[in-house]
């Protein structure tokens, strides 16, 4: 989609440089002037949405690093002298943890887009298998950044998360015992944390990059999931979307200062502002909000070895999901019959969050189980079957035809295309 760029740069430092590393004009090539479908939506403005909030995770939580102490008797204490001594230091600890918030609130919307227009779909198969990387890459420092300020549900939230590998044969106490350092929860545990809570974001930022990079092979995906047929279907990434982008994004942050400076607990849980304590154990521990639906999937097996592996599957089978898939059609904009089945996707995935929150008893239980099942099936067996039963609409001819039909629908669209054809055979 993208070459070398043929831009001419008057300043001459500037292309003395470039001719001899070629960087700005890559750059160039693949940010301002890339070819990107004239059709895409605001959904498709939450890749830059979570490249500046990566930003904002790496800058805040260095900040936060050189004023934490990593040791069980000192790190809840190391947090309030953040709040209470450093200059802004209570800034940026709420920048950082309602940042993660809505890193996931974008990410969820990112990949809730991708199922709805089919980007996973030949020949963006790596593209979203790098994508779920990410994911797994932001629940475990996730996780690991929320033990760090060794409150109440930090400690005994650490402590139910790493004992699910005790359920593993063989291995699983010896998995256990090295993560926690020892024969319990500890010191260090709380450095081991520490330690890869810091890593992490920097390897994250790193797969991120490949993920543009494979993105820039076969460029976006966009709202007809049809292919780019010719430069018309196009328009370069500057300023059409670098504009669209920014509007979006500010808007965004609105949303994420609102939190910050408002309500900067809303999105925490009050007992994680008590100090650890191994003897009190919460009357409900549950982890942050963005793991429930996975926490609601892992106390719905009875089994705790069947809960792991169902925990874990829910997010393995989103790799399958471009060979799980059948259909010849991206968009569910011409697939009726997917569309109602991606809401009711996105009404389960949103109960077992509830349900993730509630006590693992009586009716919740036999809730989860049964939206648990619905899950699984949706991507093993309804998506299979959907690609050979379900009658999809007619495609537009081309994203130009698409963009510029009256009305803008699809079926317009269409018609335009079928009113032209005679014209071209004559």
């Amino acid at each position: 989609m993208s070459g070398h760029s043929t831009y001419h740069y008057k300043n001459p430092v500037v292309r003395w440089i470039d001719s001899r590393l070629p960087i700005i004009s890559a750059m160039r090539s693949n940010a301002l002037d890339f070819p990107t479908p004239k059709n895409l939506n605001y959904f498709w403005t939450f890749g830059g949405i979570l490249t500046l909030f990566l930003a904002i995770q790496i800058v805040t939580g260095i900040v936060l690093a050189m004023h934490y102490t990593p040791h069980v008797d000192l790190a809840f204490a190391s947090v309030e002298h953040i709040m209470r001594d450093v200059n802004y230091g209570w800034l940026i600890r709420y920048m950082h943890a309602n940042g993660a918030s809505f890193f996931f609130i974008a990410v969820y919307i990112h990949i809730f887009r991708g199922l709805y227009y089919g980007s996973y779909k030949a020949p963006r198969e790596l593209i979203w298998m790098i994508g779920v990387v990410i994911l797994l890459l932001m629940m475990a420092t996730a996780f690991m950044g929320y033990v760090l300020p060794w409150g109440q549900m930090s400690f005994w939230g650490a402590t139910v998360i790493t004992n699910l590998f005790s359920a593993i044969p063989l291995v699983g106490t010896s998995i256990v015992e090295w993560l926690w350092g020892g024969f319990a929860v500890g010191n260090p545990t709380l450095n081991r944390f520490f330690s890869l809570h810091y890593l992490l974001p920097f390897v994250l930022a790193a797969v991120v990059f490949l993920h543009i990079w494979a993105l820039h092979v076969p460029g976006n995906n966009n709202p007809t999931g049809v292919d780019v047929k010719s430069k018309k279907d196009t328009v370069p990434f500057h300023p059409y979307y670098t504009v669209k982008d920014l509007f979006a994004i500010v808007v965004f942050l609105v949303f994420y200062a609102a939190f910050v400076f408002y309500m900067p607990n809303f999105l925490g849980h009050p007992d994680n502002y008590i100090p650890a304590n191994p003897l009190v154990t919460p009357a409900h521990i549950v982890p942050e909000w963005y793991f429930l639906p996975f926490y609601a999937i892992l106390r719905a097996i009875p089994d705790k070895l069947g809960g792991v592996l169902a925990m874990f599957a829910s997010i393995g089978v989103l790799f399958l999901l471009p060979w799980l898939d059948t259909s010849k059609i991206r968009s569910a904009t011409f697939r009726p019959l997917y569309r109602q089945f991606f809401w009711i996707l996105v009404l389960v995935c949103i109960g077992l969050g509830y349900l993730g929150a509630m006590p693992a008893e009586g009716g919740y239980v036999i809730a989860a189980r049964i939206l648990t099942t619905y899950y699984f099936v949706h991507f093993l067996v309804i998506l299979p079957l959907l690609g050979i039963f379900e009658k999809t609409k007619p495609l537009p001819p081309s994203i130009s035809e698409s963009v510029l039909a009256k009305g803008g629908g699809a079926g317009s669209a269409v018609a335009t295309g079928a009113a032209a054809a005679p014209e071209r055979q004559g």
